[in-house]
């Protein structure tokens, strides 16, 4: 059974004479006739009454005519659906990101999109790194803005760099102590931090640089996210390394420091599945992402 037949049929059934029937859908009458014979044939059962030239629905007509009107209007309705998704009027992404990001880089980004596309859903699951490939691997995720490098084992993920951020301290006018101009990770030695918790990037690169330079980090408290690290130097309980992006939009009651050689920077990459491609939304999310590098 085909479309085009069930189309013919409803043609016939409607004007009840097959030569309007065939002008009305734009075909010769001996092609039309044909169809609705060979749908007459697959199906066992003649459609139509032709007796002295009066057209009317036999039983298996009338059975069929409400049938073949909604088979066609859900295929209608289905080449709707794909072609609003198509052109990007509705749909939806589902994006990961770490928490920083989602402070200090996608609200600007996010609106632009929704401005040009309000009829796509965005879902955004605020995670660290490590959780989002997880989720990307068992596609649970369209897109995911991630820290290089990956974690190893992960599995396969195309990346394309994004942005390079430097690190910078921040701390509470509240504290006796000031920090300078600019200061070296080795100064970080004896100021109480406030830490991430565990698994969180910035986190294992702070702790990481601490150990290069030859001391283990002291913790005032740990355990947070972004914007609980942030409240927890306002109040004064020590220091904290974090993005330039998100230091910059904290506020001006809190101190902004910078790392001086040897500085702190992470890279931050959009990726998605190597084996399957973002859907079309998705797609065109990262070629906004990817045009404001």
């Amino acid at each position: 059974m085909q479309f085009q037949q069930l189309l013919y049929f409803i043609a016939v059934a409607e004007t009840r004479h097959f030569t309007r029937a065939a002008e009305s859908v734009h075909v010769s009458q001996p092609s039309l006739s044909q169809q609705i014979r060979a749908l007459e044939k697959e199906l066992g059962a003649e459609l139509f009454s032709r007796a002295r030239g009066n057209i009317t629905l036999t039983d298996a007509g009338e059975a069929l005519l409400p049938l073949a009107r909604r088979i066609l209007a859900d295929a209608d309705t289905a080449r709707i659906e794909v072609q609003e998704l198509a052109q990007l009027r509705r749909g939806r992404i589902r994006l990961g990101a770490t928490p920083s990001v989602c402070t200090g880089l996608l609200p600007e980004v996010l609106r632009a999109f929704h401005d040009r596309h309000p009829g796509i859903q965005l879902l955004i699951e605020e995670s660290g790194s490590h959780d989002l490939v997880r989720e990307l691997a068992r596609g649970a995720l369209d897109l995911a803005l991630v820290v290089l490098p990956l974690p190893s084992p992960s599995p396969a993920l195309t990346t394309v760099e994004l942005l390079r951020e430097d690190l910078v301290v921040v701390s509470s006018p509240r504290t006796r102590r000031r920090l300078g101009g600019a200061v070296r990770i080795a100064d970080l030695q004896g100021e109480r931090l406030v830490m991430f918790r565990h698994g969180y990037d910035l986190r294992e690169l702070t702790v990481a640089a601490c150990r290069a330079e030859g001391f283990e980090p002291e913790f005032a408290v740990e355990g947070g996210e972004m914007d609980a690290v942030l409240g927890f130097v306002r109040a004064g309980l020590g220091v904290a390394v974090v993005p330039r992006m998100v230091a910059e939009r904290s506020g001006s009651d809190l101190r902004v420091t910078r790392l001086s050689r040897p500085s702190l920077h992470r890279t931050i990459a959009l990726a998605h599945r190597s084996d399957v491609a973002p859907p079309r939304a998705a797609r065109e999310l990262q070629r906004m992402l990817l045009a404001g590098r």
